[in-house]
């Protein structure tokens, strides 16, 4: 049996995982980021997690064939470099390098949503698909792109932003600084910020006591206020269904992947979402008429799309 380590690096948790070669997680070891702080810090705090998640698996580093990276921001596959990662404080940080330093091992890298849609290529919702585009729901709109069983990061290895191709010209503001980003209305923030904005016009609606038991208001709380009879959070799941089939309709126009999965915290709503998104896209996809169009899923690995996906990046790469 062959084994891996994949990292999933985030701006609030450090994971590493001992994936063997069928795809299971065998054992984890995690710790907090504690951003900011020196990026070395951060890397040594990795290594320490490979080390301890093979311990826990009973194994010794001799038995792991390669480790593999997951991180936000542009990671630089061929120079072992993070050049820019926004949410980590990172600025052309030598990852591998520094990972290298106490482990001697190959080591790869990649953005975590590439790693995440990997994942969900190899072992989850997209298993057996040719060509695949996952889509993560989450703080932002990760996108990660398959074609031909390979991921595509572009000529910069900052391919794959589907979060921040607009939708709304002129409209909400987006943290990396257009106006109108499908991230800015279907990440999980973007329906935070429409409900807040629906209770603060119905102060004494079903929404506002939902937030008001639960002390915030949370991505759930307009979809349970529907489930209440809430006409109001109605109108706020609509709007962010809309959106939703909105970016995803743009995307299969674009690349026409046998499987389309979409991951993330809001993905559990189930069918509640998954219908009538998979309903608006069967009537505005270009390709309607067409015999063959793509499947739209639920992604299957949740958190551990990243582990997985890290841990095969060798075979990515390959």
């Amino acid at each position: 049996m062959k084994y891996y380590v994949g990292i999933d690096l985030g701006g609030t948790n450090i994971v590493a995982g001992v994936v063997d070669e069928k795809y299971n997680i065998v054992a984890k070891a995690s710790t907090k980021t504690n951003c900011p702080r020196p990026e070395k810090e951060i890397a040594d705090d990795m290594a320490k997690m490979a080390i301890q998640a093979v311990e826990n698996a009973g194994l010794t580093m001799d038995q792991i064939e390669w480790i593999g990276v997951g991180t936000p921001g542009i990671a630089n596959s061929e120079t072992g470099i993070i050049e820019y990662s926004n949410n980590l404080g990172f600025k052309n940080t030598p990852m591998v390098e520094y990972i290298r330093q106490t482990i001697d091992k190959p080591v790869f890298i990649e953005n975590d949503a590439n790693a995440a849609a990997y994942g969900e290529y190899v072992a989850g919702a997209a298993k057996g698909a040719k060509n695949a585009v996952c889509i993560t729901l989450g703080t932002g709109v990760g996108g990660g792109i398959i074609i031909d069983g390979k991921i595509y990061s572009g000529s910069n290895f900052a391919g794959a932003e589907i979060g921040h191709t607009v939708i709304e010209v002129d409209g909400a503001q987006c943290s990396c600084g257009r106006k109108g980003c499908f991230e800015a209305y279907s990440s999980a923030t973007g329906l935070i910020r429409m409900t807040k904005e629906a209770i603060a016009e119905n102060p004494d609606g079903v929404m506002a006591k939902m937030a008001e038991k639960n002390g915030k208001v949370t991505a759930r709380t307009s979809f349970d206020s529907m489930r209440e009879g809430d006409e109001a959070a109605k109108v706020i799941v609509d709007k962010y269904i809309k959106y939703l089939a909105a970016g995803i309709t743009n995307t299969i126009n674009i690349f026409q992947p046998d499987v389309l999965c979409i991951g993330g915290g809001v993905c559990n709503e189930g069918d509640a979402l998954l219908l009538p998104v998979k309903a608006i896209v069967k009537e505005e996809v270009y390709t309607r008429n067409s015999e063959k169009n793509t499947e739209i899923v639920i992604a299957k690995l949740g958190n551990d799309a990243g582990i997985i996906g890290a841990a095969f990046l060798g075979r990515a790469n390959g």
